[in-house]
Formats: C-alpha cells, sequence, structure tokens
C-alpha cells in the first residue's frame, strides 16, 4: 500500500491570493491570515501575489488566469458574504462557490475556496482572526499540502482525473 501526504512546506512555492473588497474589514484580516500562513510556511514574499476583486462573485474569472498561467502552485480565494434581507446572499455565495470548485477542477494546481458565508458579522469576525482562528491562515495550509500531495501523486494518478 502507497499513502500520498502533503507537506506544509513553502519552500520554493509560489501562491496567488484573489481577496473580495466587499465586506474589506473581515477579508483584509482573512488576506492577513493566508500571508502569514504561507510565510510561516517557508513562501518567500516576492513568490505571494494578492489580487482584490470587487466581490465574491468575481473571484472565481481572476483566480481561473492566475491557475491558468504557469506562474503560481497554488490559488488561494478569499471573501466574505453575509446574510441579508434579500435572497441576493445564496446568489452571491452560491456562485462563488460554483465557479471556484470548477476552476480547481480544471486548473490542475489546488485552487482553494474561503470565501465565508455566515449569517451575520460576528460570525465572519471569529472566523477572520476571531475565536475560530483565521480561516486565511488555514487556507494558506491547505493550498500548500495540496501542492505538495499534487506533485507526489504518480503521472497517471494526476492524468487520469
Amino acid at each position: 500500500m502507497r499513502t500520498f501526504v502533503g507537506v506544509h512546506d513553502g519552500s520554493g512555492k509560489r501562491a496567488a491570493i484573489v481577496a473580495a473588497r466587499f465586506n474589506e474589514a473581515i477579508t483584509s484580516k482573512l488576506v492577513e491570515g493566508a500571508v502569514q500562513g504561507l510565510r510561516a510556511h517557508g513562501v518567500d514574499d516576492g513568490a505571494i501575489d494578492v489580487a482584490w476583486v470587487p466581490g465574491a462573485f468575481e473571484i472565481p474569472l481572476v483566480a481561473e488566469r492566475f491557475a491558468r498561467s504557469g506562474r503560481v502552485d497554488a490559488v488561494i480565494c478569499l471573501g466574505a458574504v453575509i446574510r441579508g434581507e434579500t435572497a441576493h446572499f445564496e446568489l452571491v455565495a452560491n456562485e462563488a462557490a460554483r465557479g471556484i470548485a470548477e476552476v480547481a477542477r480544471d486548473a490542475g494546481i489546488p485552487v482553494i475556496f474561503e470565501v465565508l458565508a455566515t449569517d451575520d458579522l460576528a460570525q465572519a469576525e471569529a472566523r477572520a482572526g476571531g475565536s475560530h482562528g483565521n480561516k486565511g491562515y488555514e487556507a494558506a495550509e491547505a493550498a500548500l499540502e495540496m501542492a505538495w500531495l499534487l506533485e507526489s501523486l504518480p503521472a497517471e494518478a494526476a492524468a487520469s482525473r
């Protein structure tokens, strides 16, 4: 039996972060967490690109551009969609998730989904450096782990997905 496990080693890795400006008070904390996570695991500052988009709905397009560029080993998608009084919350959250998942399946590199979809601001704050930690930092670790895992898989396994 062979077991494949990724590691949180950023040595020689390049990462892109795509972040939504909407709810920027939350998203900026997620970005800080992701950058800290990448740095803590050995990714050089010069190997981190950050692109800001208007909102969560726009994340997939820019994530796809980075993923297909050949310049990065992983893309981290960050945003915060907070429930309001209309169905807009569901539309934006669902389409961001669908779009990012599609990019992840098609790209051949890790594309990490960390767009918070919360009922209120307090829940978002708890996940952006509050009582639930910083989901941006966790997304950085997931990105590095997946990058190493994909590199360690046999070529046949990667090609057959």
